[in-house]
């Protein structure tokens, strides 16, 4: 058990929760910043989390679920008030309904962690303020504190895993829900690198192709929110087999973040939700990519087209730009 001390001021109304690792700071610092990784230590052992929404940046949200050993699920949010890279986040933590919007009948805190380093590796140290007596007493109640620590005892085996989750394991994809799936891609390049290759047309040309012998027949992108895309594809050889998706760009966070529709053309019915988070870590930037599907079927129709496999060709393609245009 990494967790080194428990303090509760019920004067400030505070609880300080202090745990150290054998570990770098950067690495327990990316162990926050990823969800795949977060999942697995956030919240007592038996209600394990799951993220659909993560921005990791100050004015960011992140949005989860805890589910139980029964199946119930306990929504929450966070809201990131600021942001030290390395070095400390503060959130407002809460509730949340069944729609992620947050629950005015449950009590909301501000939390705050912070990250140094030890002789040993890293401390880890961690501040909830609570808005009112009644809510310290109400959150105790509900198992605040033995929560915090059965997630902190977590951390150990998650921080251990260095493989899983290291650049060069390639594109991982998780389904989240019925019709929710998370792709995660480490891309080596900085966030304002890799979103600039999805923006400017000539880049993506050179990297945006899937499966080898394809070619962009056209790439019109989309710049500012309400703006429209088209993405088409031929075959290299006699232009044969194009396709072409389209869509919407509904929301945009520079360089973080981008929400937009995908429909392909010929095909009839609700779009998809596309939600790309880009995220710095050590060795380069998470790219996390939320789809979410019309139906369960759509969902499934799509990952057996092997979407997934032309998915890496592309961002191992797109690598290698980026390191080509690093040297110009």
């Amino acid at each position: 058990m990494p967790i080194t001390s428990v303090t509760k001021d019920t004067d400030a109304l505070t609880m300080t929760v202090v745990a150290e690792f054998s570990v770098p700071v950067q690495r327990l610092w990316d162990a926050h910043a990823d969800p795949r990784q977060l999942e697995k230590f956030w919240g007592p052992a038996d209600w394990p989390a799951t993220f659909t929404r993560h921005d990791f940046y100050p004015g960011g949200r992140s949005d989860y679920w805890m589910t139980g050993p029964d199946g119930t699920r306990s929504a929450g949010y966070w809201e990131y008030l600021s942001m030290e890279p390395g070095r400390s986040f503060e959130i407002t933590d809460g509730f949340a309904d069944d729609d992620g919007n947050p629950n005015p009948e449950m009590p909301a805190l501000r939390l705050s962690l912070v990250f140094d380093e030890t002789p040993q590796g890293s401390r880890l140290t961690s501040t909830s303020w609570f808005n009112s007596a009644e809510d310290y007493q109400q959150l105790l109640e509900m198992g605040m504190e033995e929560g915090m620590t059965s997630a902190m005892g977590q951390m150990d085996g998650v921080l251990e895993d260095l493989s899983s989750f290291a650049a060069g394991t390639g594109v991982q994809t998780q389904v989240l829900t019925d019709t929710k799936v998370r792709i995660s891609r480490i891309i080596r390049g900085t966030p304002e690198q890799v979103r600039q290759a999805h923006r400017d047309p000539d880049l993506l040309r050179r990297w945006l192709l899937g499966p080898d012998g394809w070619r962009m027949s056209d790439c019109q992108v989309a710049m500012k929110v309400g703006d429209s895309y088209r993405f088409a594809w031929e075959k290299e050889e006699d232009g044969s087999e194009g396709f072409a998706l389209y869509g919407e760009l509904i929301e945009l966070d520079e360089p973080y973040r981008e929400v937009t529709t995908e429909s392909m053309e010929g095909i009839p019915g609700e779009p998809n939700i596309n939600e790309q988070t880009l995220t710095p870590i050590d060795g380069g930037t998470l790219l996390t990519l939320i789809i979410t599907y019309p139906s369960a079927e759509v969902r499934d129709m799509v990952l057996e087209t092997g979407m997934t496999d032309g998915m890496e060709t592309s961002y191992a393609r797109l690598e290698e730009v980026l390191t080509a245009s690093s040297r110009t």
